[in-house]
């Protein structure tokens, strides 16, 4: 019974290895991801909802560090060796054809609430909200060992303030795990988490997927300025610094070219402009107010000239009184 024990295990190595040889020569993206506390029906559904372009494989480290040696020596591609540091805790491998982004994406979905048992590490700060608890007054027990503000209100305990129970880090308690399971709060959720990426034998982390093309191209520009600037610093030609080299060479040499009798093409319209700047004075545009003014003074002498004159009485060669 013993040797046949032994030859099965032997045998699911070796198909384990088989198939991790496989997916390494078919698949050249690889998320390397953090399974703690990550329960099988939850790898499951995680499996399912990636069915498609990408396939899960979880194992011991020694039995996949094992397998990518003996394929990266066979293959003579030691880019597979670059996997080998990341195989460290409790990992798994999700080897995909996808983008890489959607796929991290999709795996953060499948996160699973849970309780805060004795003795775990709390991934985040827990915070008991104000309210109501719902508890009979037999329980302020709970709430004087940590501190908490309550009040008796209606029959039952009322927490006055939100209250910071864990903080990010610290271990669980049995007070505070009591507490949590008595008012009904699961306050951590589990899943699996990316460490890492690889990808064609580059391995970066995995905030990279999350950049975009206006944080490529800031970080683009923030790079050439500084080469720029070192370039000018140094007096070393470059692409980015040559135009700027070359227009500070003109400013020098016009500069020259001003202060003595030397002169070139490009700086005689200069010194015709300091000779006499009235030549390239532009006519100031009129301003509708006051080209509205002398027309209007034109109208009315216009109307006085069209006004007939007004008979004299003289004119009609007798007075009023004849």
């Amino acid at each position: 019974m013993a040797v046949k024990a032994k030859a099965s295990k032997m045998n699911k190595k070796e198909l384990y290895n088989v198939k991790l040889c496989q997916l390494l020569d078919q698949y050249s993206q690889v998320l390397i991801v953090a399974s703690d506390n990550v329960g099988s029906n939850q790898l499951q559904n995680i499996r399912k909802g990636l069915r498609g372009d990408s396939i899960v494989l979880m194992g011991k480290n020694t039995m996949m560090k094992r397998s990518i040696k003996l394929h990266s020596d066979k293959t003579g591609n030691k880019a597979y060796l670059n996997l080998l540091p990341l195989l460290v805790g409790n990992v798994g491998l999700i080897f995909t054809k996808g983008d890489l982004k959607e796929v991290s994406e999709e795996v953060a979905k499948y996160k699973v609430g849970a309780p805060a048992r004795v003795g775990l590490v709390a991934p985040i700060d827990v915070i008991v909200p104000p309210g109501n608890t719902g508890l009979d007054p037999s329980q302020t027990s709970f709430f004087q060992v940590l501190n908490i503000p309550t009040k008796i209100n209606k029959g039952t305990v009322e927490i006055i303030t939100p209250v910071e129970l864990i903080r990010k880090g610290e271990k669980v308690g049995s007070s505070e795990a009591a507490l949590l399971a008595k008012l009904g709060i699961r306050p951590f959720s589990y899943g699996l988490v990316v460490l890492s990426v690889y990808d064609n034998g580059s391995v970066f982390s995995p905030e990279v997927l999350d950049l975009t093309e206006d944080d490529l191209i800031e970080k683009f520009a923030i790079g050439v300025s500084m080469v720029t600037a070192l370039s000018l610093a140094i007096s070393y030609p470059t692409l980015a610094s040559a135009p700027h080299m070359f227009a500070n060479a003109y400013k020098n040499a016009l500069a020259i070219a001003l202060a003595t009798e030397y002169s070139f093409p490009q700086a005689e319209k200069v010194k015709e402009y300091l000779k006499d700047p009235s030549k390239f004075a532009v006519a100031a545009p009129v301003s509708a107010g006051e080209a509205a003014a002398p027309a209007a003074a034109c109208a009315a002498e216009e109307e006085k000239k069209e006004e007939p004159a007004e008979e004299s009485d003289d004119d009609m060669g007798f007075s009023l009184f004849d």
